[in-house]
């Protein structure tokens, strides 16, 4: 079975060949498979390739295929992609990982402790979302613009654009 690289930077590039190269010990499987297995659609799969997040190769015939550890990336993606980050912030991520084999849970551990903070932040920013929103709702008015409570005479606007309390902005005093 022929397999060729997708363009990937070269560290990445010489990861995924040790990868292509361990075939006969790793296993491939097809990408619809890939799909059942991880519940990404194999149009995610091909575009998550096409960002550089995946990598795999073609068989003989021109199928797409990937080693099996790529499994563990989609889930990761997965993941990373249920708490927020972005795909720059998760392509970044998998950058960090070591190459040449399949990261182990220590690595995946690592990796993941870096989230906390940004967790915590977007926990704090849904509490605050959560406590201020009940609190407008309450209130009646339903508009932060008018609010005579939290925001009278669209003082927030010198703070700048969006919903300044709500991102986290002390209000204006009197």
């Amino acid at each position: 079975m022929s397999k060729t690289l997708p363009r990937l930077g070269a560290a990445a590039r010489s990861a995924e060949a040790a990868d292509l190269a361990d075939s006969s010990t790793a296993g491939w499987i097809a990408i619809g498979e890939l799909a059942r297995r991880s519940g990404v659609p194999a149009s995610a799969l091909r575009f998550y390739e096409e960002r550089g997040l995946i990598a795999g190769g073609r068989s003989a015939s021109g199928r797409r295929q990937y080693p099996r550890h790529v499994l563990r990336r989609v889930g990761f993606i997965r993941a990373a992609q249920n708490i927020g980050l972005a795909l720059d912030e998760i392509a970044a991520a998998l950058a960090s990982l070591p190459e040449g084999r399949t990261p182990t849970k220590a690595d995946w551990q690592r990796l993941s402790a870096g989230w906390t903070p940004l967790l915590d932040a977007r926990i704090a920013a849904l509490t605050r979302l959560r406590d201020q929103l009940g609190a407008c709702i309450g209130c009646g008015c339903l508009s932060l613009k008018a609010c005579k409570l939290y925001n009278p005479q669209d003082r927030a606007a010198v703070k700048g654009s969006g919903a300044r309390y709500l991102v986290g902005d002390k209000p204006v005093a009197d």
